[in-house]
């Protein structure tokens, strides 16, 4: 299995980055013992700034063949916290690659976003996608302390 997020943008220093790096060293850790691996992130830039369209073609490039795609957008189907570390553990055992994918400022393109095998929220506001990636790292370490039944996650 291979866990990935692809994402719109760099991540340039500074307190977000210094978040998402400790979000997911702490997966890492927790995940290994629970057969998962270490998330690798994939960033793409569109340096033209020519819209979700283009950016839609650099996250498809980005993405594994055959992963399964969880997009964060938000329309999307807003689950707790347990019901995300179970939806993990079954990619897991199915022994399926898995991607988030984080648009850009716009959101993902609507062609994209119908590729999804599964759309997550994180609630109707909507959040800075740098801010998205800082939230989905702390989701992942989350559910890899749910799986272990870690008290970090409290019912």
């Amino acid at each position: 299995m291979r866990i990935d997020i692809a994402a719109v943008g760099r991540l340039r220093k500074g307190p977000e980055a210094a978040m998402v790096a400790d979000y997911l060293d702490r997966f890492a850790r927790t995940g290994r013992g629970l057969g998962l691996p270490p998330i690798g992130v994939i960033e793409v830039e569109d340096k033209r700034g020519t819209g979700m369209a283009a950016e839609a073609e650099l996250l498809s490039r980005a993405i594994p063949a055959g992963a399964a795609l969880v997009m964060l957008d938000e329309r999307g189907e807003q689950p707790t916290s347990p019901d995300f570390a179970r939806r993990i553990a079954a990619f897991r055992d199915q022994a399926r690659d898995l991607c988030f994918v984080i648009g850009g400022a716009d959101g993902l393109d609507p062609a994209l976003r119908a590729r999804a095998d599964w759309q997550i929220s994180f609630g109707r506001m909507v959040w800075p996608h740098m801010l998205v990636r800082v939230m989905l790292a702390e989701q992942l370490y989350r559910a890899a302390t749910i799986l272990a039944g870690s008290p970090y996650h409290r019912d």
